[in-house]
């Protein structure tokens, strides 16, 4: 026999040979030891906290396929990237492929090009995929933002529900459910959702010490912003609420001569991809941007993370204020609030939860942009232009999207901007037509021969194909099969309608009139108060003036915290009187100076300063020049 190296030692070679890192994180290597048992199970990790490489690692050790759940294409995107160019063979289906394409990259995976392969929670009840999937080799599921199970939590995606017939098909390949925002209900929901009752959680603690939570009440926010950019040159990113206002925020930053860029999903992807590359690069200094911007994104070296708009919820502010300081430095967390902020946030509850009569006419308003008669079957695609329906209804964006978004959780339909729409074909004609394009034209007439020997009720109703596999039955290629189906089209055989790309919305149910529409008031009280109760947990935060920030956001999280974090500008206002901010950096230096380079931890750990003021301190003395951070990370003395 031949001998093998124990699974740790694989894993870390792994590790150092693609990642280049040392030494796994806490908790990282039990999820992989857990996974490669063949055993399911639940990491609960902060932002930055590496979850990634708790499936990335084992799925290059395992044999076959590793499938990755996902909620947003940009992170699917990010972490394709950064795979391939480690030589790691990784893709994702997304809306921008062609259905034939996106057949291509399926037929790809099943005969083992990939290791990896990220696609969205829509996609799994695709019949696309469906038809695809006993051909893949699974050997490991990752249900990533793992959260966006549970109805009663923050992001709530109905379509991850549909995960769990993954875990009926598959019983015996491992799944990893990862999050960092969960609380102790939400963990119970991805359990019973997941149909993973008896995994094992690995979780670390929430507590970020090298975060300094700084909230700040201002009536001119542009100016604070500005004012602080101009004393800060790191790397930043600015959350807003709205596209609008990531522009002018950009275009003023600009005006004061602040290296900035505006990012939004309104924007053309390649101006997207362009703006991010140039902040990757550190050609930008500053980013302008909506919240969904920084998922999947690994920079290291940013500093500092501005809400220029308070977070909505307190799970939504840990997620954000996580992507500041991921390499373990002093970072700031700055949330600027005024009491328009605050109403704004005590009357979010009646703006995301519209009452029945409003959820009806927009029920009706759908039908009646997309034509959908009553009783129409379900199981649809329709285009769906959201600032087309808007407009053509006069209704004002956020109780309509947001009026959009609670009948989709009740099942009604998926909407999405780049859902798959597979080809459709209806024959027009009856069986005399069809015997004679079978005598004139015999190589169309093969066509459409397959198409009735491989789908039913295709003369009674529009039916999803799959061209491949039609060509595959046909033996021809599949270029000549979408010549004839085109020609068959013209000649008015058949309806046919190509595979379509760009916002769609998938229709679950039978059309009724909007009278009759059954809803689940019950369940959508439900949410209305978790709503409620996440809104005042931030409020409250916000306001808070007699508490540590950390101990809040912590318990909030169900973790117990020390009475004082040090970290937060409640613990270093606290402190300021005791410890003199000039002694202080003049101890700091003296420090370094004497001793070499040293790390952050160190300096806390035996400082008797709070570490609150020390990480401010260390904070300007970088700035100022008189500290540098090696390539190890640790502090230096200027030379």
């Amino acid at each position: 026999m031949f001998k093998t190296e124990p699974l740790s030692v694989q894993a870390q070679s792994i590790l150092s040979t693609y990642w280049g890192f040392g030494a796994f994180r806490e908790q990282q290597e039990a999820v992989i030891d857990t996974l490669l048992a063949g055993k399911s199970c639940i990491a609960l990790l902060p932002t930055g906290g590496g979850k990634s490489l708790c499936y990335q690692v084992p799925a290059l050790m395992l044999p076959g396929l590793t499938l990755v759940v996902s909620p947003l294409v940009s992170l699917m995107q990010d972490q394709v990237h950064s795979l391939t160019q480690k030589g790691i063979a990784a893709a994702y289906l997304h809306g921008g492929l062609r259905y034939d394409e996106s057949q291509e990259l399926l037929e790809a995976a099943g005969n083992g090009a990939f290791k990896l392969l990220y696609l969205s929670p829509e996609r799994l009840q695709s019949r696309q995929f469906r038809s695809m999937l006993p051909g893949l080799r699974l050997s490991l599921i990752a249900v990533d933002e793992a959260h966006c199970i549970s109805q009663w939590g923050h992001d709530f995606r109905p379509e991850f529900l549909q995960i769990r017939s993954l875990r009926e098909e598959w019983p015996d390949v491992p799944l990893v459910a990862l999050t960092a925002t969960a609380t102790e209900a939400v963990l119970k929901d991805i359990r019973s959702g997941l149909d993973i009752e008896a995994a094992s959680v690995f979780r670390k603690s929430f507590a970020r010490p090298n975060i300094f939570y700084r909230i700040s009440y201002s009536e001119n926010k542009h100016q604070a912003i500005v004012r602080y950019c101009l004393q800060h040159s790191h790397c930043t990113v600015i959350y807003c609420r709205s596209r609008r206002k990531t522009e002018e925020l950009a275009k003023l930053l600009l005006q004061n001569g602040i290296r900035a860029g505006a990012y939004h999903a309104g924007m053309e992807r390649a101006q997207r991809t362009q703006v991010q590359e140039a902040w990757m690069q550190d050609e930008l200094s500053v980013i302008v941007a909506t919240t969904a911007f920084g998922m999947g994104i690994d920079k290291a070296n940013v500093r500092t993370v501005i809400h220029f708009d308070p977070a909505e919820h307190p799970e939504a502010y840990y997620q954000e204020t996580g992507r500041a300081g991921r390499d373990g430095q002093p970072a700031l967390a700055l949330t600027l609030y005024n009491n328009t902020d605050i109403e704004r946030l005590h009357n979010s509850t009646e703006a995301y939860f519209p009452p029945l009569p409003y959820l009806r006419k927009v029920y009706q308003h759908v039908c009646d942009f997309l034509q959908v008669p009553t009783g129409a079957e379900p199981d649809r695609h329709y285009d769906f232009d959201l600032q087309q329906f808007l407009l053509n209804f006069k209704l004002e964006a956020i109780p309509a999207t947001h009026a959009l978004r609670l009948l989709a959780q009740e099942g009604l339909w998926t909407l999405g901007e780049s859902l798959l729409r597979a080809p459709t074909v209806q024959f027009m004609t009856g069986r005399d037509m069809l015997d004679e394009i079978n005598k004139r034209y015999p190589a169309i007439a093969l066509v459409s021969t397959g198409l009735l020997r491989l789908f039913s009720g295709i003369f009674h109703h529009p039916v999803q194909i799959n061209t491949f596999m039609l060509a595959r039955h046909l033996n021809m290629k599949k270029e000549d099969v979408q010549t004839a189906l085109q020609q068959l089209n013209l000649m008015g055989v058949i309806d046919y309608q190509p595979a379509r790309e760009g916002p769609q919305l998938y229709f679950h149910h039978y059309r009724v009139p909007a009278a009759n529409l059954q809803l689940d008031l019950q369940r959508i009280s439900k949410l209305r108060e978790r709503h409620q109760a996440r809104t005042t947990a931030m409020i409250r935060f916000l306001q808070n003036d007699r508490e540590c920030y950390t101990r809040l956001l912590l318990a909030y999280f169900d973790e117990q915290a020390p009475a004082s974090c040090g970290h937060c500008s409640y613990c270093a206002g606290k402190g300021k009187e005791a410890a003199n901010p000039k002694q202080l950096a003049a101890d700091i230096l003296q420090r370094v100076q004497s001793g070499g380079a040293v790390a952050l931890a160190d300096l806390l750990q035996q400082s008797d300063a709070p570490a609150g003021l020390l990480t401010q301190v260390v904070r300007q003395l970088i700035d100022n020049g008189l500290l540098l951070l090696n390539a190890e990370g640790n502090l230096q003395a200027k030379p």
